[in-house]
Parts: structure tokens; sequence; C-alpha cells
């Protein structure tokens, strides 16, 4: 990354869809809840990544909330949104939405929020960019997540851990 020029919400936003198979099934014959993480994370790092212009990696999952089964054959798409910055670390924000692959509403069955860590070229955590929120709900979403940070510095103080910033 060549210094520090803030970047919007919007350039680094990513959605990923994929039809889920029988090799998405767990013995329910639901979508396995682990299949759902990978891909929750998946789109994390890579919105992570896109704002920080540098490999990212997940430090913290600080929420994530299975609302609505997946089912086999469902069209699943996943978008993970950079919610708020710190010096090495951001918060991102997925949203999981399915739909029958023969059309037909989506349902909102999963939501996360994940905390992700820039490394520089040695694997340290480095520097990140600064976020631009251009819209009333992406300032919304970072004042939520700054009171997530907030709750999550008081919990590592609590158990003697280090505090993501």
């Amino acid at each position: 990354m060549s210094g520090r020029e803030s970047k919007t919400v919007a350039e680094s936003t990513v959605t990923f869809v994929r039809t889920m198979t029988q090799m998405d099934a767990n013995l329910a014959g639901n979508v396995h809840g682990g299949v759902i993480m990978k891909e929750v994370d998946s789109a994390a790092g890579t919105a992570a990544i896109r704002h920080a212009g540098r490999p990212c990696v997940t430090a913290a999952i600080d929420e994530l909330s299975f609302l609505e089964p997946v089912y086999v054959g469902d069209i699943l798409t996943v978008t993970a949104t950079v919610n708020d910055v710190g010096h090495t670390s951001m918060e991102v924000g997925v949203k999981v939405e399915a739909e029958s692959h023969m059309g037909g509403e989506r349902r909102h069955t999963t939501s996360a929020y994940l905390v992700m860590v820039a490394l520089d070229e040695s694997g340290h955590p480095a520097p990140i960019r600064p976020l631009v929120t251009s819209t009333p709900e992406e300032e919304r979403r970072r004042a939520q997540a700054r009171v997530r940070r907030e709750i999550r510095r008081e919990r590592a103080a609590r158990v003697g851990g280090a505090g993501l910033d």
C-alpha cells in the first residue's frame, strides 16, 4: 500500500454468490454451519484486503448468528463491508442471504462481525488507511462498530489479553 490515502466503504465491499450443493450438507440435510462460516470468513478477508491493500488475517469473530437454515440448492449471497478501522485492525460486517435455486424471496440467514488485522511483509500488524463513510447507514454502522470495539477492549482488559485497535 502506498501511503495512508482514504478509501470509501463501497470501494472495499465484496459480494460472493455460490449455489449450495450436497457436498455442503450436514447430517440433518441442511447446509453445514461450518461451510457458511468459511464463506463469511473468506468474504470478510477479501473486503479487508481490498481496503488495506495488503494481506489481512482474522483476529476475532465478534459475533456470528445463524438466523435461518440454508438448504441444499439455495443460492447463497455473502456481502462483506468494512464498518470501521483502527490503526492496524478493522471490523468487517457480513450479511448472508439465501434464496431457492427455483427463485423466490431472499432470506437473511446469517450475520457476523469479524475483526481483521493488516499485515506487513514480515507478518506483523501494519497501519491501514482511513475509512470514508458517505451515507447515514455507513455512519450508523461505523458508530455501532466503535461501541463493539470498546466492548472488545474492556473484555481483553478483564482477561489480560491484548486489545485490538
